[in-house]
């Protein structure tokens, strides 16, 4: 697994993978949309950075061959950015999809890694939503990317190894920021404005660490593909109530930030068991809310994110609107 090709590479994620690979080793061609800008990936000599789009096909058939494994993370993300444009949403995370995948098992690759969502459980009432329940989206994103799992499901071979990765939330600092998922959005509002509302707040949300989450995918890229083939993984950490990660974002940023609480009829709440990835590939997250936090209040002061509140680099909806992607 020398050679890896990145969908989505210069996205909020994809920023902290794609230098991870490289400083371990890796080859990386990363393929974007760059809606984010480019300047989030530093150039490497390892480092291929396309702008393109992934429902290219010719694109597709030009870049993948040579490389030894996918790691598949583009698409539109989240519901609010989903719902904002169904059709674009539709033809980046499904249409585009099979295409992929079938361009990348007739280059020769490897292994396929898919980033679906743990969104696609749906709301369950037990207290470890674990990887053999019924899936239950609620949104044409989440549907999506359940869709897309079945379809990756088909491609299955012995020489074509196959993996899906169910994250939960992810949290904390990265090159190309993000400030519209909800510990960011908590944090930046308490760091900026000393004041944070919260919509019902015994919601449960799960969460993990953007660290966390690019170390689940160099687990994957170094297991065996006995151990991977075929199989699909939650990965998360904390699932926290809202009200219990304002408590965790005033802990941290200072005790003169006020906690509003207003009533929501959006008692959506989620919950994952990451057990399986711990025990069948001894994945474990490290890094908590709380150290996310910290990042963010880092980054902050050092004036990495300077216009937090309003820049729409950080906040997809805004961006995808000023681009008229919509």
């Amino acid at each position: 697994m020398n050679k890896i090709f990145v969908t989505g590479g210069a996205g909020y994620v994809g920023a902290m993978l794609v230098p991870y690979l490289l400083e371990n080793g890796y080859e990386v061609t990363v393929l974007d949309l760059m809606i984010y800008g480019e300047h989030v990936l530093q150039k490497n000599h390892n480092l291929n950075s396309v702008k393109g789009d992934i429902r290219d096909q010719d694109l597709l058939k030009k870049l993948i061959p040579g490389h030894d494994a996918v790691i598949h993370l583009a698409c539109i993300s989240n519901d609010p950015s989903f719902e904002l444009s169904p059709e674009l949403g539709k033809s980046i995370n499904l249409d585009a999809f099979r295409p992929l995948v079938d361009i990348s098992k007739r280059s020769s690759v490897k292994r396929f890694f898919y980033a679906s969502s743990s969104s696609v459980y749906g709301i369950k009432d037990e207290p470890n939503v674990h990887e053999e329940m019924e899936l239950e989206p609620l949104t044409d994103y989440s549907i999506f990317k359940a869709e897309c799992e079945k379809i990756l499901a088909e491609y299955q071979s012995d020489d074509f190894t196959t993996t899906t990765i169910r994250p939960a939330t992810v949290c904390g600092y990265s090159p190309r920021q993000r400030l519209d998922v909800v510990v960011n959005i908590l944090t930046n509002l308490a760091y900026h404005k000393r004041e944070i509302s919260i919509f019902g707040g015994d919601q449960l949300r799960p969460n993990i660490h953007i660290a966390d989450m690019v170390e689940a995918y160099m687990v994957l890229l170094r297991a065996p593909k006995e151990k991977i083939a075929g199989q699909i993984y939650n990965a998360g950490y904390e699932n926290q109530p809202v009200k219990e990660i304002a408590e965790t974002v005033k802990s941290v940023v200072g005790e003169d930030v006020k906690l509003i609480t207003t009533y929501s009829d959006d008692n959506r709440s989620y919950h994952i068991s990451s057990n399986k990835i711990k025990t069948e590939l001894g994945f474990e997250a490290k890094h908590t809310i709380r150290d996310a936090v910290e990042d963010l209040c880092a980054a902050f002061e050092k004036n990495l994110l300077p216009n937090s509140l309003d820049d729409q680099m950080y906040f997809n909806i805004k961006r995808m609107q000023n681009l008229e992607l919509v």
